[in-house]
């Protein structure tokens, strides 16, 4: 190599380390001075809206910048009106972050009319908490443990969102695979609607995730008021050893299959995800995803969720990905019996 050319390489380096030198310090710079929103998809007072403000909390100090991180509630369509105005509407730069149910995923694949998203297109930040579901009743309804439940004379009113959601799946799946008499009544926008019909004695209760309905409940649990009647998990919750697993009472190896991939797959991983819009700078995606990491493993996060009773046990955004591009290669044959079980009741 010649002198000339060795001294043009070497100031060729210089300039591309400058250059990326610039663009780090950019990227770093951008959220300075920022607002971040978290547009959560569900009603406040639920478990979606409870993790949202805790980790806007305790998320900003883990991002270069130190940018404001606000909450703001965006019910309605079962999560649908938020995932879509992210995917169709949101502005694309980082500053928009949206939380919803992944059963909407699944919908997605099932040809849903109200999806209006192509979820391998969102880039994803992470999941707070792999989620355990529950069935849980309220003591007005008379249904206090599964037996009650069985002698039913009437089916008993389960309240739910709509199709994709915790509340709307799992009824839909008991009544096509199990024995237990079951109803659902659709139309509520998230947990906490459903938890106060229950308390009226419109409902007999709900169907969602134990770690979100633990809290609200927790003076009507110690009174006994309230009680956690089936499990929809591989093995019992630690704090609920020996109530009965909905496997179980499942009436055939279909049954467990389906019930395996909706909610223990997909409605435990994917239950409640951060997403960015499509085409969201990939340096800042990977800021957040980084930001969401540390602040899933930061000392003072971890001591609110542990006074406020909020188990973590986070997903990271690279295995969100992995497990949204899992659900495009579910076989044809599963999936026509999925979308046989969340089909309308003629």
């Amino acid at each position: 190599m010649t002198r000339k050319l060795a001294v043009a390489s070497l100031a060729l380096a210089a300039a591309l380390a400058v250059s990326g030198l610039v663009a780090h310090a950019a990227t770093d710079n951008f959220f300075a001075g920022k607002t971040i929103r978290i547009i959560v998809a569900y009603s406040p007072g639920g478990g979606f809206d409870a993790y949202s403000r805790m980790l806007a909390r305790h998320m900003p100090r883990h991002i270069p910048g130190n940018p404001t991180v606000v909450v703001q509630n965006r019910p309605g369509a079962g999560g649908l009106i938020t995932s879509n105005f992210l995917y169709n509407r949101a502005k694309p730069d980082g500053l928009t972050i949206g939380n919803w149910i992944g059963g909407l995923i699944l919908q997605q694949y099932l040809g849903s009319k109200g999806v209006r998203f192509d979820a391998a297109k969102f880039e994803w930040i992470g999941a707070p908490v792999r989620i355990h579901n529950v069935c849980m009743t309220h003591k007005r309804s008379g249904i206090v443990d599964l037996a009650t439940w069985r002698a039913a004379k009437a089916p008993v009113k389960f309240g739910g969102g709509r199709p994709g959601s915790t509340t709307w799946d799992i009824p839909r799946i008991l009544i096509n695979h199990t024995d237990l008499p079951t109803k659902l009544i659709e139309g509520y926008g998230g947990t906490a609607p459903v938890r106060l019909a229950a308390e009226r004695g419109e409902l007999a209760g709900v169907c969602a995730s134990w770690e979100g309905l633990k809290n609200p409940w927790a003076a009507a649990l110690k009174k006994g008021d309230v009680k956690v009647v089936l499990q929809l998990v591989d093995k019992p919750h630690p704090a609920l050893a020996n109530v009965p697993l909905a496997k179980d009472q499942m009436k055939t190896d279909e049954g467990r299959l389906v019930l395996k991939t909706v909610v223990h797959d997909i409605g435990g991983s994917l239950n409640r995800p951060y997403s960015l819009p499509p085409g969201t700078p990939k340096d800042r995606v990977m800021i957040l995803r980084r930001a969401f990491d540390a602040a899933t493993k930061d000392p003072e996060l971890l001591a609110e969720a542990k006074k406020s009773k909020f188990d973590i046990s986070a997903v990271s955004g690279e295995e969100v990905e992995r497990l949204v591009a899992d659900i495009a290669k579910l076989p044809a044959e599963l999936m026509a019996t999925i979308k046989k079980t969340f089909a309308p009741k003629r």
